[in-house]
């Protein structure tokens, strides 16, 4: 018999052990759709629970879904109503799939450039991620599916990504590595990831300062904790650390391996970057013999279970939440059936995909006249590419490539060549042989596959190709993967060869980079313009068309410093990157990014914020408020309309023993402008910029006068006001 009223307090009453032992560990998914699964408890009114891949659509087996872009070129937008509309799409395809988890965002800083994961990440500033990071979970959760943040905390590289221990202080942590997490928490993420790694020689999935006491604790996060796949390290350690579900939970011989669970992957060599598949079950019996011997205590294993009842009762799961058991709550009138590919989600993914294209230079060739002959070049031109390698590939159900983009939108002629060979395609799936084919063909890259390479690509006719058009449009692209770091920034294979013997052969050649970060540019000069469209899914070709003939302003801008590779802070040393004896160690503390080039006074390739826009834009005084704003009157110039992102960063005062940043990233502010139109324009200073963190006082606001500067990149100031503090 129940004592409470509390449905999850009286589901709970209700639960043997070997049930709450059940929603704890993830079992098989008997539909076979699910990245993870809890099986229920249906005697009590708990249906089954699945959770399923992300951050550019729902990665569900067998299934297909709308390909968004990278994560990194919604993070380009800047804009955090965007965020929020893409998180709302991919809930409601969650959804239809019979999804009611999505393992996103990703929001770990950018912290090496050659992080084969970069592309599922948001930016190198902690402000700028939490923004996104918060509104994607707002989105996702708006549509009643519970978001999971990722991966926490200081997974910033995929080398020895199971292993390595990031060596970083804590105030580091608090001010750069930490943010994001927090500004999802205060979102109301309901679930958060750990990562693989240690920090400071901890396993996070055993780290009880970190998700104990500063997650759970300080933060008061309700929702549960999940493990990255196979990254549990101890059952003991991990259940009195904070970790509430262990995932997937059983062995990838039976979950994704060869099925037949004989131990054939005892002795499987398993590559760097990838988890033992093996290692599985700590949350079932060893769990419970831990109870048993008191190592653990009873009341740990019914917190684990009432955080994940708690975010089932909040979304509508449980029976006795009144709701009934799988009614998905959502607030469009969609019911709980969900939405799939339907005409607003590729109008949205297209819609991110331009907002998320960043114009890096431009000598006045873009946009394109309507009527111009262009010559589309590069080994991919008949492809769509929508994503890197890993967890996060997506198969849609249509895609458009850059040439039939472009063909479309053209009145002019367009003729097309390849130049050079096609670049290899890389995946966490091509490091385990036994998985299967399925997973190459995820991707969506019909092209990368050896069998579809049938042609006989020539530079000589990419060049005739390019001296008989009005314009060429050179696309290049990168190739990284989730368990793999990049070992350059270089562009693969001869693109970059072929970019330069189109831009010999036509002054107004534009190359379209198509990158998971930031990648060389050595012939940038010598090109007319030059575009980074990320990772741009599904509506490749036509938001590259949008942007190339003005019918979209290209208002992205970089939430990552291009650089020279060696001009990072963690090039040439490999305490910092890839790590010493196991260890790598965040010796340039705060100075990440943007942050390391104003403290060594060197220039970057293109700056934090930096992009070009069609339009002209002018910028008033600077003024400061009394509630931690600052406004701005911009105006647009131009004769066309246009899009500005307007930034705003801090410069603290000089404290005595204390080094800061020279500046921090405090608020942004895209506004559309008519031809001719004025806008006042305020910004909300976020408090991390103001603030720092002492390991002895904590949160600390350093009395003195702080300058706010206003302008269109974090070396493109265009006005000053001072705020006292």
């Amino acid at each position: 018999m129940t004592t409470t009223d509390d449905p999850v307090e009286a589901t709970l009453e209700r639960l043997s052990r070997q049930q709450k032992l059940s929603l704890v560990r993830g079992a098989p998914d008997p539909e076979g759709t699910a990245t993870g699964y809890l099986p229920g408890v249906d005697s009590v009114g708990v249906p089954p629970f699945r959770l399923v891949d992300g951050p550019l659509g729902i990665r569900a087996e067998g299934e297909r879904a709308t390909a968004f872009p990278a994560s990194i070129a919604t993070a380009a937008a800047f804009d955090t109503d965007l965020a929020r509309r893409q998180g709302a799409a991919m809930a409601r395809e969650a959804t239809a799939l019979g999804q009611d988890a999505l393992l996103a965002p990703g929001v770990n800083i950018i912290r090496v450039p050659h992080c084969g994961r970069n592309f599922e990440y948001l930016s190198e500033d902690p402000v700028a991620s939490g923004d996104i990071g918060a509104a994607l979970v707002s989105g996702v959760e708006s549509e009643g599916v519970v978001a999971t943040v990722k991966h926490f905390v200081a997974n910033n590289q995929e080398t020895r990504r199971t292993s390595v221990s990031a060596e970083v202080d804590e105030r580091t942590l608090r001010e750069l590595y930490l943010p994001p997490f927090r500004a999802a928490v205060d979102a109301g993420v309901g679930s958060v990831m750990t990562a693989y790694n240690r920090v400071n020689g901890t396993h996070m999935s055993d780290h009880e300062y970190l998700v104990g006491d500063v997650l759970k604790g300080e933060w008061r996060f309700s929702g549960y904790t999940v493990s990255d796949w196979y990254g549990l390290e101890t059952a003991v350690g991990a259940a009195n650390a904070g970790l509430d579900v262990e995932m997937p939970g059983v062995s990838m011989e039976v979950w994704g391996g060869d099925g037949d669970g004989d131990g054939e992957l005892d002795d499987f060599e398993w590559p760097d970057g990838i988890p033992d598949g093996t290692h599985a079950g700590l949350f079932g019996e060893p769990l419970a013999e831990a109870i048993d011997a008191g190592e653990v205590p009873p009341e740990r294993l019914d917190d684990m279970v009432r955080r994940v009842l708690g975010q089932l009762a909040r979304f509508g799961r449980l029976d006795e939440a009144g709701a009934g058991a799988g009614d998905r709550g959502t607030d469009d009138g969609e019911g709980d059936a969900g939405e799939l590919d339907s005409q607003r989600h590729r109008d949205l993914a297209r819609d991110v995909a331009a907002r998320g294209t960043v114009l890096l230079d431009n000598d006045g060739l873009l946009p394109l006249d309507d009527v111009t002959d262009v010559a589309v070049i590069g080994p991919h031109v008949d492809e769509a590419k929508l994503g890197g390698g890993g967890s996060s590939e997506t198969t849609p159900f249509r895609s458009v490539s850059p040439l039939d983009g472009i063909e479309a939108r053209a009145e002019g002629a367009v003729a097309s060549a390849f130049g050079v060979p096609r670049i290899e395609s890389v995946s966490l799936f091509d490091m385990l042989p036994f998985v299967g084919d399925e997973a190459d063909d995820e991707t969506g890259d019909a092209g990368d596959t050896a069998e579809a390479d049938d042609r006989d690509p020539s530079l000589d006719d990419a060049v005739a190709a390019a001296e008989a058009a009005d314009a060429a449009v050179v696309v290049v692209r990168d190739a990284t993967t989730e368990a793999l770091d990049r070992d350059t920034l270089d562009l693969p294979g001869e693109q970059d060869a072929l970019v330069e013997a189109v831009a010999d052969a036509n002054d107004d050649t534009v190359v379209v980079v198509r990158s998971g970060g930031p990648v060389s540019l050595p012939w940038r000069e010598d090109v007319a313009a030059v575009v980074e469209q990320w990772y741009p899914g599904q509506a490749d070709g036509e938001a590259l068309a949008d942007v190339l003939y003005g019918d979209r302003d290209p208002s992205g801008r970089l939430p990552v410093t291009f650089a020279p590779e060696g001009a990072y802070p963690t090039a040439g040393d490999d305490r910092r990157f890839p790590g010493v004896d196991g260890e790598v160690h965040y010796d340039e503390g705060l100075f990440v990014g943007y942050r390391h080039f104003d403290a060594a006074e060197a220039e970057p390739t293109y700056p934090f914020g930096h992009g070009h826009s069609y339009a002209a834009f002018e910028y008033g005084a600077v003024e400061a408020g009394d509630d931690q704003t600052v406004s701005v009157t911009v105006e647009n110039v131009a004769d066309r309309p246009g899009r500005e992102v307007v930034q705003a960063y801090v410069r603290p005062p000089d404290v005595d023993g204390v080094e800061r940043p020279e500046r921090e990233f405090a608020a942004v502010e895209p506004v559309h402008l008519d031809a001719g139109e004025r806008r006042t324009v305020t910004l909300a200073l976020d408090d991390l910029a103001l603030s720092r963190y002492d390991t002895d006082e904590g949160w600390t606001v350093d009395s003195g006068s702080y300058t706010v500067e206003v302008g269109r990149s974090a070396r493109d100031v265009r006005g000053t006001a001072t705020l006292e503090r």
